[in-house]
C-alpha cells in the first residue's frame, strides 16, 4: 500500500508543472511612452497568473476579450488585480480611465486560438483612441 502511495505522489509531482507569476505595472511614464503597462505584450502558458501592480496611481485594469471559458477580471482605479490564465488564447485588456491614450496591453496564452475575436474587439475600440493608435496593432503583431 506504501510503495502504491509512493508511486501515486511521485507521478502526481512529476505531472505538475509550476505556475510562474507575471508582474505588469501601470505607468504614467514608461519604455513605450505615456500611459502604458509594462510589459505591454506578455508571453505567458496556461495556469500562470498575472498580478497587474498601480505602479502610479489613477489606473485600472480591465478585461476586454479573453478565451471562451476564461474568467474575465476587472478592478478598481489605484487597485492591485491577479488574474490567473485558465485558458490557452489571447487576453486583450485596457485601462478604462486612460483608453483615450491607448492604454492597452495583450497576453498570448499558447496557441491564439481567439485572435480573430480579438482583432475585432480592437478594431471597435480603435476609434476611442486619441493618440498612440498604432499601439494595439503593435502589440498583435507579437502574437505568434
Amino acid at each position: 500500500m506504501k510503495s502504491l502511495l509512493l508511486s501515486a505522489a511521485l507521478t502526481l509531482a512529476t505531472s505538475v508543472s509550476f505556475a510562474a507569476t507575471h508582474t505588469v505595472k501601470m505607468l504614467n511614464n514608461g519604455k513605450e511612452g505615456i500611459m502604458v503597462f509594462e510589459p505591454a505584450f506578455l508571453k505567458a502558458n496556461k495556469g500562470d497568473v498575472v498580478k497587474f501592480v498601480p505602479t502610479d496611481p489613477a489606473h485600472d485594469v480591465a478585461s476586454v476579450s479573453i478565451p471562451k471559458g476564461a474568467k474575465s477580471f476587472k478592478g478598481a482605479v489605484g487597485k492591485e488585480v491577479t488574474t490567473t490564465l485558465t485558458h490557452e488564447g489571447v487576453y486583450l485588456y485596457e485601462c478604462s480611465t486612460h483608453l483615450p491614450m491607448a492604454m492597452i496591453g495583450v497576453i498570448q496564452v499558447g496557441k491564439p486560438t481567439n485572435l480573430d475575436d480579438v482583432k475585432k474587439a480592437g478594431k471597435d475600440m480603435a476609434p476611442k483612441f486619441a493618440m498612440n493608435k498604432d499601439r494595439l496593432d503593435k502589440y498583435l503583431n507579437q502574437v505568434k
